[in-house]
């Protein structure tokens, strides 16, 4: 009986060994993720300012690479509580790593990935990419995974090793384009007037985050609805889509002010009598 009780003993003090080994991970890995994002996040590493994208990215890795560390430190931990010898497992790793390595090929394909698109700086934290099919802002980037958020509001994680081509859509300014058609009785000329003044109060009213323009091209297309006019501009990223849709709004407002007929699509419908006269009924 004594025995039994023993071994319940040692066995529920190894228990609590290796649940404490767990808790004190999650309390270093806590403390360590807020000493992170203080050291990065105050966007100064040794005196060297570096912008938010950067910071966040690096915050990011840095996780990503200390929350590994301290699961391998934790496991190697508990092994040594339970008494498996962790000395005898780490020798023999040298013969089974052939083995490991086959079945780990694409782990390490996305961890080698993932340091090539950090030192490469192929895409940062809040950049909006494109890449393996999907486009959407880039939320986390981890030493294995990179999780991308679209616009529908849907998560993407994507392993590193999957990602060969990427479009970055943040880097450098972005065009906005606007196509304005006007009928065929319209007066061209007026017609790119008025669209000039609209562009001019355009640039100065937003002249934070237009950067060129917006420039009236000139007539782009002739159309069976009417002429199309091309407006163009180049803004600082991710502020396109609402220059474009300022624009829209500023020239449908000129137009209605000026009497300018935007053309869209029309049935007339002409019936003719068939009495004596052959005459022609609206």
């Amino acid at each position: 009986m004594d025995f039994k009780f023993a071994i319940g003993s040692v066995f529920t003090i190894t228990i609590i060994k290796a649940a404490s080994v767990l808790i004190i991970m999650k309390v270093v890995l806590n403390f360590g993720n807020f000493i992170i994002e203080k050291v990065i996040g105050s966007k100064k590493i040794k005196g060297i300012p570096i912008d938010k994208k950067k910071a966040d990215t690096l915050i990011s890795i840095s996780k990503s690479i200390f929350r590994y560390v301290m699961y391998f430190i934790s496991i190697v931990t508990i092994l040594k509580i339970f008494g498996i010898p962790t000395e005898s497992i780490i020798a023999t790793a040298g013969i089974g790593g052939l083995a490991i390595g086959f079945g780990a090929q694409h782990l390490v394909s996305d961890i080698i990935s993932g340091f090539f698109i950090l030192f490469e700086e192929q895409f940062s934290v809040g950049d909006y990419v494109t890449t393996s099919g999907v486009s959407g802002i880039v939320e986390e980037l981890g030493l294995r995974v990179s999780k991308i958020r679209d616009f529908s509001g849907d998560l993407h994680i994507i392993p590193n090793g999957k990602i060969e081509m990427v479009t970055n859509h943040t880097r450098g300014n972005m065009r906005a384009l606007v196509d304005v058609s006007v009928a065929y009785e319209e007066d061209i000329d007026e017609v790119i007037n008025i669209l000039k003044q609209t562009c001019d109060e355009t640039r100065r009213e937003l002249n934070d985050i237009i950067m060129e323009g917006p420039n009236v091209l000139g007539v782009a297309e002739l159309t069976d609805l009417g002429v199309v006019i091309r407006v163009i501009a180049k803004t600082v990223p991710m502020e396109q889509w609402g220059v474009e849709r300022e624009l829209r709004k500023r020239i449908k407002a000129a137009f209605d002010r000026e009497g300018i007929e935007i053309p869209y699509p029309r049935r007339v419908i002409i019936s003719k009598n068939e009495g004596k006269n052959g005459g022609v009924a609206d």
